[in-house]
């Protein structure tokens, strides 16, 4: 069953063109993500869907009673009751019918005031209600607030904490959580990931994997991604295009699509090459100029391929360094820390070694003090016990997760400029090019800058620095995904020493050669990436269970375990058949889609549509087609299922 479906759509602000000829189908239990640059209208599609904004030309459809719930990814929720009030309001219709329920229970004690008549009618009333209030969960309602406030980091609190009490991040999660309790047909979430530590999103990959509705998300977060979707929007130059598959697939379907038309467009050149030079040298001449003409003509009529666009531009930079550092590079030893006003330790017992050219992601759970401990680092607090060494030469830069040392009263070319007053302003200008500022852009004050903006201006400032350690704190936040990459690209070259913090598993894997968990209590070193941490806190969490006695009973025969054997075999084999016929169907998906593109672009031919046999033909064809592909999409999406 379709939910949505949008053919045509436009959008522009005044004369800022955002949304061109949009198209995008939402289907039952679809996982959609919408991507594309800053700015490209990625959400002001998502307000369209959900109502909130109107368009200017196309048509939207969706069923009148569709259920639609929506988080824009600057939702706060405000609110003068607690936590769990607010929860509740979700399930008022099963605590009304509990009412009921109650209600009728007293009825049915005084049964010696009722006919008979009347007191079979009253339990069969009762047993109606009370068998719709256990189907719609009226007995699990509760658990289920509980699972999802646990899930979104909530489990230590007190849940008759009044909501205006929290701080702003934890009101949006709260929002988020209200959300995923109604359970809307269609979920429309615009960058859901924000102020969730890594294990809050690993439990909402889990649960969006699990909703039973569908699913379009905006998101920076390409781990995230390639958990939860499998169709892709793109938003370039106002336009959308699908592709099938995860954010993963998505970029490799894009880049041979891209190789693909490139190598049709110059083929195509080629031949219009050649076929110019003959009519240039054969026109003139009496024997060859039928041949001439004749190819010209075949020349006029040529479906000509436009030049393929590549990605637009992006930011282009590279870290350097001043002078090389000692191979130690910091040594941090017992630290501890708390705040004045309280004994408790915010963290305990942190040791660290940090070599040169060493790349770690310093994780652990909100609250932990990962970013106090960068400020410890950086002399701007001062440790409780323990102490910091610094190496030999040993020069930091740092990136501010909130951009506070950015001043806002200037104007983006002097907020460089007068960090580096020697350098002429040609090449000063140069470098903010390089950063995506360019003409009257670097004539912006920096309180106008949007936080994308923000963050490529504390960059650049941090690259003129040429420091040898690095120390960033979250520095994918408010980056779209291609500077995501290019920052990811310097860093890879960068040939210093870079400590970081992130939320972002995706650059923590293409950065990080060593995972440092901070605990309260104390730290734990992972020599390899995201994947190898999670890989060995699997194994932890497993030697775990063994010791307190949940090891599973062990084959005791050689017969069972060959048996076992076999069967893992099977699986495999199974499994990889299965990946097989997903591949191929996505070939044929996409296949199919360039043909009814085709037949629907030719019915739109005026000497087709006009003659109606021709016209009834390819609408047939178009519709068997359309129907193939639609079985295609139900077998590759419960093959994705299994």
């Amino acid at each position: 069953m379709i939910l949505m479906q949008i053919n045509g759509l436009s959008k522009a602000f005044g004369a800022d063109e955002i949304l061109s000829n949009i198209k995008l189908e939402v289907k039952e239990n679809d996982r959609i993500a919408i991507v594309g640059r800053n700015g490209s209208g990625k959400s002001t599609l998502l307000k369209i869907m959900a109502g909130e904004l109107t368009y200017d030309e196309g048509e939207l459809f969706k069923p009148k009673d569709l259920t639609l719930g929506y988080l824009s990814q600057h939702t706060v929720l405000e609110s003068t009751k607690t936590i769990w009030e607010e929860m509740l309001e979700v399930f008022v219709h099963l605590r009304n019918q509990e009412e009921e329920l109650r209600l009728l229970e007293k009825q049915m004690e005084k049964a010696h005031e009722h006919s008979e008549a009347d007191y079979q009618k009253l339990l069969t009333n009762y047993d109606k209600l009370q068998h719709a209030f256990q189907q719609n969960g009226g007995y699990t309602y509760e658990a289920e607030i509980k699972s999802v406030l646990t899930g979104l980091d909530f489990q230590d609190f007190d849940y008759q904490t009044p909501i205006q009490t929290l701080s702003g991040g934890q009101k949006t999660r709260l929002s988020l959580g209200k959300l995923l309790l109604k359970k809307p047909q269609l979920l429309i979430l615009d960058e859901p990931t924000n102020h969730l530590d890594i294990g809050t999103l690993n439990w909402l990959e889990n649960y969006l994997l699990n909703y039973p509705g569908a699913v379009v998300i905006v998101s920076h977060d390409r781990y995230f991604l390639d958990k939860t979707v499998s169709v892709v929007y793109e938003i370039a130059r106002h336009n959308t295009k699908k592709y099938h598959g995860t954010y993963s697939k998505f970029l490799e379907q894009k880049a041979a699509n891209y190789e693909k038309e490139w190598k049709e467009y110059e083929k195509q050149q080629s031949e219009i090459k050649k076929m110019e030079d003959f009519i240039q040298k054969n026109i003139a001449r009496a024997s060859t100029t039928k041949r001439a003409q004749s190819r010209r003509k075949q020349l006029e009529k040529m479906d000509k391929l436009d030049q393929p666009l590549g990605d637009e531009a992006s930011a282009a930079f590279s870290f350097g360094i001043q002078k090389r550092s000692g191979n130690d590079v910091l040594k941090v030893n017992d630290l501890s820390f708390h705040y004045e006003d309280t004994h408790e330790n915010l963290f305990q017992h942190l040791n660290l070694h940090i070599n040169r050219g060493e790349s770690i992601a310093l994780v652990g759970p909100n609250g932990v003090g990962k970013t106090t401990f960068l400020k410890i680092l950086l002399g701007k607090l001062q440790a409780t016990n323990g102490s910091i060494q610094l190496g030999t030469n040993v020069q930091i830069g740092y990136y501010d997760q909130e951009q506070a040392d950015l001043n806002s009263s200037k104007t983006v070319l002097m907020e460089l400029w007068d960090d580096y007053p020697t350098i002429n302003e040609k090449d000063i200008r140069t470098v903010l090019g390089n950063f995506l500022f360019s003409g009257d852009d670097v004539l912006k004050a920096v309180n106008t800058l949007s936080g994308g903006e923000k963050a490529r201006l504390a960059l650049s400032k941090l690259m003129m620095q040429k420091a040898n350690l690095l120390i960033l704190d979250e520095p994918t936040n408010h980056l779209d995904i291609d500077s995501k990459e290019v920052l990811e690209a310097a860093l890879m070259n960068f040939p210093g020493t870079i400590l970081f913090v992130s939320h972002d598993r995706y650059f923590i894997n293409k950065i990080a050669d060593q995972v440092v968990e901070m605990q309260r209590a104390n730290t734990t070193i992972y020599l390899g990436d995201y994947d190898y941490y999670l890989e060995k806190k699997e194994e932890e969490a497993e030697l775990k269970r063994l010791k307190q006695g949940e090891q599973p009973s062990a084959p005791s025969t050689t017969k069972e375990k060959k048996r076992n054997y076999q069967q893992e075999k099977q699986l495999q084999r199974e499994q990889r058949k299965k990946e097989r016929r997903i591949t191929e169907l996505e070939s044929n998906i996409e296949r199919l889609e360039a043909e009814i593109q085709k037949l629907e672009e030719k019915m739109t031919d005026p000497t087709v549509y006009q003659d109606h046999q021709k016209s009834l033909e390819l609408t047939k064809e178009a519709t068997k087609q359309k129907q193939h592909m639609e079985d295609l999409m139900e077998e590759w999406a419960a093959l994705q299922e299994e």
